[in-house]
């Protein structure tokens, strides 16, 4: 067998008074094929030690497996697992002015990422943690405002944010939370450890994807599971469906509805998915209408009371009466009646501003102002540029640094200094000192790296993680979530719309 072959090149005696040394170096042996160009970047690899390439000793099991499929057929079974996403329809739109309109699938490695189980814990404490402290900061700041008055975070970098709603103001909802759904982005840095990349609580997407990538996984690499037990993640629509159903405090039975823009939406996909999953209506604006200080929907026999709306919808289109006039997409009224308390809205309108980039800074300062605790995940480190000694650092480092446009996402309005040319870095120079409100800088952190099929090789991609976490009653994180992998070699951009892919993402008891 390969394990006595590893045993023989290995010396017996050694093998004798070391099993461990002689199963890593049995799984560095029969996965050589697989991996025999592989050669970790500097930093931290997930699979490997990049000091011995010897394993992690939680990858054993599944090197084994893949050892024993080889890399042809893992291209092989990679290619049918890209035509079973298409069949299942899981694409996304592109709708930058190079693609306008053009329907993608999403990329799919199917290299699993591995995370043990007391590792995870900790990650998990860590956000549940931080949601708590966002929640608060949010009922905070669109009520009594305290943690201005104590001078905590400036009222002008608050009201200056294009996700702060004034028309928020006052209002108290139900069970007194405004993020249920939350998909907070981190990142391993070069050590190893784990750090908040940033905060996305508005309508954050990719979770159908995340419960595809496991279909797909079971159905067509079983064998990868072999020894391995790997948390589930099916029950996530069941989470979902419970927690939004819990948001109707005043009735024992209430009617969830989908609200989605259409079918011309990136994630109109994960919509659909979710809706059908949770065995719920998807809906869109001119599907519903407010009467008599409640929310109805239009149905062949009447029209039919509903108690929560799950939006995937920006706030700014959910009610023409109150925010954008000129909105096709919302409902007319629509805050008046979440005002009254007679519908809950996920995610409630106004938690954009906690997914402005500047304001994701002061969350460490959130978590020990409510909470009393100190961050159990840290932020990257961020330089403010609205801050006048941040704004001059950064402007004299911005070919070492990460810009970000705290408003945007989908890796748009973003500037890499290492990989930019000298006059990407003056304009972007330019656009800094004409709203340095607008922008953040992080280091140019080397993002751990997972082996991913890239080109039909195996290949170290960088890569971050988004967990999804549900709060209703309840806090539930599910088990792993969405690993985005910047696909194209060397690149720290793991963005669908700029050319990343995703994997599945294993929670492991080991």
């Amino acid at each position: 067998t390969a394990y006595e072959i590893a045993s023989c090149l290995v010396g017996s005696e050694m093998c004798i008074r070391d099993s461990e040394y002689l199963d890593s170096y049995f799984i560095k042996f029969f996965a050589v094929d697989m991996f025999k160009d592989y050669q970790p970047k500097k930093g931290y690899d997930e699979y490997f030690s990049s000091d011995d390439f010897l394993p992690r000793s939680s990858l054993e099991p599944l090197l084994s497996s893949l050892g024993e499929m080889g890399l042809d057929q893992l291209n092989i079974s990679h290619e049918i697992a890209r035509k079973l996403l298409l069949r299942h329809g899981a694409t996304f739109r592109l709708n930058d002015s190079g693609n306008k309109g053009s329907e993608r699938i999403l990329p799919f490695d199917p290299l699993p990422r591995v995370i043990g189980a007391s590792e995870w814990l900790d990650l998990e404490r860590g956000l549940i943690q931080r949601l708590e402290a966002i929640d608060l900061f949010l009922a905070d700041v669109y009520g009594k405002q305290q943690i201005i008055k104590d001078g905590i975070i400036p009222r002008d970098l608050i009201e200056s944010s294009d996700g702060w709603r004034p028309e928020m103001k006052g209002f108290v909802l139900p069970l007194g939370k405004w993020c249920h759904v939350s998909g907070l982005d981190l990142i391993r840095d070069g050590k190893g450890e784990w750090l908040v990349l940033e905060d996305n609580l508005r309508c954050p997407s990719g979770v159908a994807y995340f419960l595809e990538n496991r279909l797909v996984m079971k159905r067509i690499f079983p064998s990868l599971f072999n020894g391995r037990v790997v948390r589930p993640i099916d029950d996530y629509p069941s989470y979902l469906l419970k927690s939004l159903q819990e948001l109707a405090v005043w009735t024992d039975t209430p009617k969830v509805v989908l609200l989605t823009p259409g079918v011309f939406n990136s994630a109109y996909f994960e919509h659909s998915y979710l809706a059908q999953q949770m065995g719920i209506q998807l809906v869109e604006g001119s599907d519903l209408v407010c009467q008599n200080q409640n929310v109805y929907l239009k149905t062949t026999s009447g029209i039919k009371k509903v108690d929560v709306i799950y939006r995937r919808i920006d706030d700014d289109y959910l009610d023409p009466k109150f925010f954008r006039k000129d909105s096709m997409l919302g409902v007319p009224g629509l805050i008046d009646v979440l005002r009254k308390g007679r519908v809950a809205i996920a995610n409630a309108p106004g938690t954009g501003l906690a997914d402005d980039k500047l304001i994701y800074t002061f969350v460490p300062d959130m978590i020990r102002y409510y909470l009393k605790e100190e961050p159990r995940i840290n932020n990257v480190k961020t330089y403010v540029c609205a801050r006048s000694s941040d704004l001059s650092f950064v402007l004299e480092n911005l070919g070492k640094l990460v810009v970000k446009s705290v408003s945007e996402a989908g890796g748009y309005g973003m500037l890499i200094g290492p990989h930019s040319s000298q006059i990407e870095i003056d304009k972007f120079s330019a656009k800094i000192k004409a709203n340095p409100r607008n922008y953040i800088a992080q280091p140019t952190l080397d993002l751990s790296t997972v082996p991913s099929l890239s080109d039909g090789e195996v290949y170290p991609c960088h890569v971050d993680l988004r967990p999804y976490v549900l709060r209703g009653k309840n806090t539930w994180v599910s088990p792993g979530g969405l690993t985005r992998v910047a696909l194209k070699r060397d690149s720290l951009i793991v963005n669908s719309s700029q050319g990343g892919g995703c994997k599945d993402t294993w929670v492991v008891s080991k």
